[in-house]
């Protein structure tokens, strides 16, 4: 059994000073237990919110984003933000001038992480915060910039409803992926006819039900196959009768096996 999730409230003993560095881009690395959170928090500064070991939730009022070791979450600055680490976790973070970052995303967004963009970003942090005008680390930062710019965007958000109604449904989903009730036992269950429920979907998620479920089923097996558990097992976890279908969605949406998935995020060596 895991341990009770650990709240961390101090956000960073140096972040403030970290912010107020002349340097328009500064790397910071923290590690993270699994299960410890960073409660609901923004920054004056852009992020790259990235972990080079293991897999953490990013959660905003608007979406919840599940970020895997391949993937980075883009935060623009002011945007409140809190962090589930999901697994023991080595956050690898870009502290970013919104002066410098006019070119990039306007919006929180997933972003695909590159084996190059990866070793840039580990190599930002290891060399500290701090750095001369036209040094090596600088050159380096300006690398990070561009491939940032570069970088597809990867479909691992699920945008959260503000209608009560719809809140009440994707809120017993979230806490339980594997709930298959239909839209007609949901509009019953929250006072609302179907048809209201699927207008409101796309309205207020960009998705319909059937797709918000999909992608909520999606998202937690992401989390639970970074704790090591077979694939059956996950399967099972998120509602899938038989693992033959929950590996077929999982190909169709993320373009490999779960398997090969569990591969491609197991822990880099020590010190990374």
């Amino acid at each position: 059994m895991s341990r009770s999730r650990q709240i961390i409230k101090n956000i960073s003993h140096n972040l403030g000073r970290l912010e107020d560095l002349p340097q328009p881009i500064v790397a910071h690395g923290r590690d993270l237990k699994q299960d410890d959170i960073l409660p609901f928090h923004r920054h004056q500064r852009a992020q790259l919110v990235y972990a080079s070991n293991g897999v953490m939730t990013v959660t905003t009022r608007e979406a919840s984003y599940v970020v895997p070791s391949q993937r980075a979450v883009w935060m623009p600055a002011e945007v409140e933000h809190r962090i589930d680490a999901r697994s023991a976790i080595k956050m690898r973070t870009l502290y970013i001038d919104p002066q410098v970052s006019t070119n990039l995303p306007g919006e929180v967004c997933v972003l695909q992480v590159t084996p190059l963009l990866r070793e840039l970003i580990i190599t930002s942090v290891a060399s500290g915060p701090e750095y001369a005008a036209g040094s090596p680390q600088e050159r380096i930062m300006s690398v990070i910039l561009d491939q940032i710019v570069a970088q597809p965007v990867a479909s691992l958000a699920l945008p959260l409803p503000s209608d009560p109604r719809l809140c009440r449904v994707t809120e017993a989903l979230i806490k339980n992926p594997a709930d298959s009730r239909d839209l007609d036992t949901w509009a019953l269950e929250v006072g609302a006819s179907k048809r209201t429920l699927v207008r409101l979907f796309p309205v207020q998620t960009g998705m319909t039900f059937r797709e918000w479920r999909q992608q909520r089923r999606l998202l937690r097996a992401l989390e639970l196959l970074s704790t090591g558990i077979t694939v059956t097992a996950v399967a099972l976890e998120v509602g899938y009768d038989n693992s033959s279908a929950f590996i077929a969605m999982f190909r169709r949406c993320l373009g490999t096996t779960p398997m090969r998935y569990q591969c491609d995020i197991a822990p880099p060596p020590a010190g990374v």
